[in-house]
């Protein structure tokens, strides 16, 4: 493929996408190592074998069940069979352009052309994947439907405090028991990893670059578990119970004008949360809650499905005396296992982080007959997926 320009620089795009997949992808290469993102092979066959998918159902093989009978000679033995699941998967695709006058001035300098834009679209598509991750992961605890919402009740830990050293601890004992074990990762916004740290609860990691630098990274450990620093996580502004001494409190008045230290029963009513109950004459006082996610091994399938052409450059030698455009394409699937995307309500060929959160989207794999009281459904506890919700 003949070289195009980028600034009077050439511009191979094989060996640009060669450089930006060596450029060390933090962020995403730990959420790997700690093997909460994982290769599926059947999403891989499905995808690289359809020309043109964006969407699949695919084969869960079913576990194996039923009681065993007493074996004294005189009991038959009964069989059962496993029953086959099916979970849907969507391939997500995104793209963006930068556009640059005189690009050239401000890369070069000494500076190696491609190795310097390589690094700033690698760390781009790092954010990317992960505002794409936790768009799913809100869209799987928005799940509704009677054993959907189970798996979100027993899967939510919800406390009225900021965090403690024992709150990770129960909430995975909580959604998964034994299988506990299985979790690896932590997704907290920085207010609460701030607090954390306080507490001396997080062991920082460290990264040492091709010169021998060793920095420290915007990631550590909790009780083991790889903590990723992200304030995209959600983050509820509302009122919490209180008292007429409680610092900052508001007294509830049924309706008129609030005076200061007032607040009306229906402007509380308007926030994110509030207390059950809430009526006139009670005290509430501001506060915010924030979600935590906690993901195990192999909770999020992940494949790079590609696209035909994942860079490419434009020159428009005449507007502003000249401008170059880079573009950029990808198209990924993120497959939270054991939860299947029922693609309910999409527009498009790829859902947008709207449609990825969802509830509606998304439901608990299942054996899929049409009668809901005769589905088998996989069990919550083997889903290593999990979330807290903490005060500020």
């Amino acid at each position: 493929m003949p070289n195009t320009k980028f600034d009077q620089k050439s511009f191979n795009p094989e060996a640009f996408k060669y450089k930006v997949g060596t450029i060390p992808n933090l962020k995403m290469n730990e959420l790997k190592k700690s093997a909460a993102l994982g290769s599926d092979p059947d999403i891989k066959a499905t995808f690289s074998g359809q020309n043109g998918t964006s969407y699949a159902r695919i084969a869960m093989r079913g576990l194996l069940d039923g009681d065993a009978v007493n074996y004294d000679g005189e009991t038959d033995i009964t069989a059962t069979s496993t029953k086959t699941f099916e979970r849907g998967v969507v391939v997500v695709g995104r793209a963006k352009a930068w556009v640059e006058r005189d690009f050239s001035y401000d890369i070069t300098g000494g500076v190696d052309f491609m190795d310097n834009i390589a690094k700033q679209v690698a760390e781009y598509k790092d954010g990317l994947d992960q505002k794409t991750i936790l768009s799913v992961l809100k869209g799987v605890f928005a799940m509704t439907g009677a054993k959907n919402e189970e798996f979100v009740n027993k899967h939510t830990t919800v406390i009225d405090t900021p965090m403690t050293a024992t709150t990770l601890n129960s909430a995975v004992n909580k959604a998964c028991g034994a299988n506990k074990k299985a979790f690896s990762l932590v997704f907290v916004h920085s207010d609460v990893a701030t607090n954390l740290e306080n507490l001396n609860l997080v062991e920082r990691l460290k990264y040492t670059d091709k010169d021998g630098i060793t920095r420290d990274l915007d990631l550590g450990t909790w009780n083991g578990k790889l903590i990723v620093i992200d304030d995209d996580m959600p983050v509820d502004e509302g009122y919490f119970t209180a008292t007429a001494e409680t610092a900052g409190a508001l007294k509830v008045v049924e309706s008129g004008s609030a005076q200061d230290g007032e607040i009306t029963l229906a402007n509380v009513k308007k926030a994110a949360f509030f207390p059950a109950g809430v009526k006139a004459d009670d005290y509430v006082v501001s506060g915010v809650k924030y979600t935590t996610y906690i993901l195990g091994k192999g909770a999020i399938a992940f494949e790079n499905i590609g696209a035909k052409v994942e860079y490419e450059m434009f020159r428009d030698p005449k507007t502003n005396g000249g401008m170059d455009t880079l573009y950029t394409r990808q198209r990924k699937c993120f497959a939270p296992y054991g939860i299947s995307y029922e693609k309910t309500s999409q527009a498009s060929n790829s859902p947008t982080d709207a449609e990825l959160e969802n509830g509606a989207n998304w439901a608990l794999v299942h054996s899929g007959e049409s009668s809901v009281s005769q589905r088998s459904y996989i069990n919550h506890k083997a889903i290593p997926i999990a979330r807290i919700i903490s005060r500020g």
